[in-house]
């Protein structure tokens, strides 16, 4: 029996199999990806099939994948939870610039505030962790923000769990986000701490980019169960751990509708292990 939601930071219940929007945008996250009224007419479908967590980001586009679910889902209807991330400035659709100073990460939160159509956001993730900036000070200028009402948890995308240790030590983190799939587990010390935590772990490549697809077993298992073989990719997630919520984003209505039919795939414990052998 696996669990169909999560309460995000304890408070907000989600479906685990979410919607990410990355792929609205061109190749590198950058400019549009087609007409704008397709990107709509995905994100209404997600929302129509019971997804209930949005995952965007400000550098996607930069700025349009934010302006799309404005555009689709404003007003949000009840329950949908948005969460989006700051602290990657881009130039180009290869140049990823991270800047976690507490001045920039309040404008491009209030930005990403302005463009959503929101008061507060649900979740807003640091997209990097910097550097040069004291952790201290970065996730201090996210709390001041929270304190403010324009953000309702933290989360940190792409950390150790030595550094989301540290996090932890000086706030509250609601959610993660690292590279994790059927076969790359790199980040499995850190899916251990947050499930001791109770952290949402929002894996991203949830489908390997596309590499899941050729992997045999998995293609046996699917033939079997009479699926794709990404919908055992995703299925395996969400049987894997109770607090892991994959965010598959595509730019394609038959593709979505694909996805979230993954969460009515139920493995077999013999399934499970052998796919749990892969990694």
């Amino acid at each position: 029996m696996i669990r169909e939601t999560f309460a995000l930071g304890g408070q907000l219940p989600v479906r685990r199999l979410g919607y990410g929007t990355a792929q609205l945008t061109g190749p590198g996250y950058w400019g549009p990806r087609s007409d704008a009224r397709d990107a709509v007419a995905v994100l209404r479908r997600a929302v129509e099939l019971g997804v209930t967590l949005i995952d965007t980001a400000d550098n996607y586009g930069p700025s349009i994948a934010e302006e799309l679910v404005a555009e689709a889902l404003h007003p949000y209807p009840e329950g949908l939870v948005i969460a989006t991330k700051g602290g990657v400035v881009r130039t180009s659709d290869s140049a990823w610039h991270v800047d976690g100073r507490p001045e920039r990460l309040r404008a491009m939160c209030e930005a990403s505030l302005r463009r959503l159509r929101l008061d507060t956001v649900d979740l807003y993730q640091l997209h990097r962790l910097d550097p040069e900036v004291p952790l201290a000070e970065q996730l201090g200028a996210l709390d001041e923000l929270r304190a403010e009402g324009k953000i309702r948890h933290i989360g940190l995308d792409t950390v150790t769990d030595e550094q989301l240790s540290a996090a932890l030590e000086l706030t509250s983190v609601a959610s993660v986000q690292n590279r994790y799939n059927l076969l790359d587990r790199s980040s499995e010390p850190l899916l251990k701490l947050c499930e001791a935590h109770g952290i949402a772990f929002l894996p991203w490549f949830p489908l390997g980019n596309g590499s899941l697809t050729s992997d045999p077993v998995c293609a046996e298992i699917a033939a079997a169960h009479g699926t794709t073989p990404g919908q055992i990719a995703l299925a395996w997630l969400l049987h894997r751990s109770p607090v892991l919520c994959p965010t598959p984003g595509t730019g394609s209505l038959v593709h979505l509708e694909e996805n979230l039919a993954a969460g009515a795939v139920r493995l077999a414990p013999e399934d499970k292990s052998r796919l749990d052998s892969l990694g």
